[in-house]
């Protein structure tokens, strides 16, 4: 009898050394996202390069989460942020960043009423323009430009603004950066459209509702070189706006811009200039809608057009 007492002591404790090292079962925890199972889940938030969550803008349609992000603000914020430099034509005038920790730039130009012609090129050592673009506007007012240019490297960059057009038609231009280290963050923009292939030499259409009043484009490709056109029609053959651009490394230096869509029978078209072995993809989606209140059965209400 004494036998059996101790055996089954013995047992028990050798249950209990068993089930001392199973780790134990995961409790219910609440997370930012769901609650589930196990450890909490982690909080997904947008963030620009300096590593800060965006906030809408107010008065304004933020795009829905999406699958591709890019960089940009509101084109008045930028003339705010910016000291605007007058570039008369056929002169060229430069903005140097020495600072390694500037990622990005944001571009914008605009006229006083008058056609705008342009180059714009950004210049990373001697001899090296990794991005180039030509950009005309048939008036710089109604539809100012608004470009994002990555500048990835920690190399020093130089963003050159040519005014190709005659004397008689000058422009202003303003630069700002977007310094990792704290300084005023472009913030962020998601584009919840999913992207679509362009393969080399075809073309794609968007046409917006007249209560769009302005459009986001993003350009990527898989770390080939970009050649593209972008185009504004307002009707048939009218064409308001022509950017074509070049960039070594789609994937590095992705073309990003917003373009001013006021009006009605807005399209955008998208063609690929480079041959079938460079295909890119692209995202065209409405950045800033409106209430339509200024139109009305195709008749100008009010306001500029």
């Amino acid at each position: 009898m004494k036998m059996k007492f101790v055996a089954s002591v013995l047992a028990l404790f050798a249950f209990q050394g068993a089930t001392a090292f199973q780790p134990p079962a995961p409790k219910a925890r609440e997370s930012g996202l769901f609650s589930a199972s196990g450890p909490a889940a982690p909080i997904l938030r947008s963030t620009g390069a300096a590593g800060t969550g965006s906030a809408p803008v107010a008065g304004r349609s933020m795009a829905a989460p999406g699958i591709v992000r890019a960089a940009g603000v509101p084109t008045e914020r930028i003339w705010e942020m910016s000291q605007p430099i007058t570039v008369q034509g056929g002169s060229l005038k430069t903005w140097s960043f020495p600072s390694p920790f500037v990622e990005r730039v944001q571009i914008v130009m605009r006229t006083d009423g008058r056609p705008l012609d342009a180059n714009l090129e950004l210049w990373q050592g001697p001899d090296n323009t990794p991005y180039k673009m030509r950009i005309y506007v048939e008036d710089g007012m109604a539809r100012t430009f608004s470009a994002v240019v990555e500048t990835p490297r920690d190399e020093q960059n130089t963003i050159s603004i040519r005014n190709t057009a005659q004397l008689e038609f000058p422009l202003v231009a303003g630069v700002v950066s977007e310094d990792i280290r704290g300084g005023p963050p472009l913030g962020a923009r998601q584009v919840s459209e999913r992207p679509q292939t362009i393969q080399g030499g075809a073309l794609r259409t968007y046409p917006f509702n007249p209560n769009v009043e302005s459009v986001q484009v993003l350009l990527t490709t898989d770390g080939r070189p970009l050649n593209a056109r972008i185009e504004l029609l307002q009707g048939p053959n009218n064409i308001k706006q022509v950017m074509e651009v070049y960039t070594e490394d789609g994937m590095e230096r992705p073309f990003y811009a917003v373009v001013e869509t006021p009006g009605t029978g807005n399209v955008v078209r998208v063609v690929n200039t480079a041959s079938m072995e460079f295909p890119m993809t692209a995202a065209v989606e409405a950045f800033e809608v409106g209430d339509g209140r200024y139109w009305s059965d195709g008749v100008l209400l009010g306001g500029m057009m």
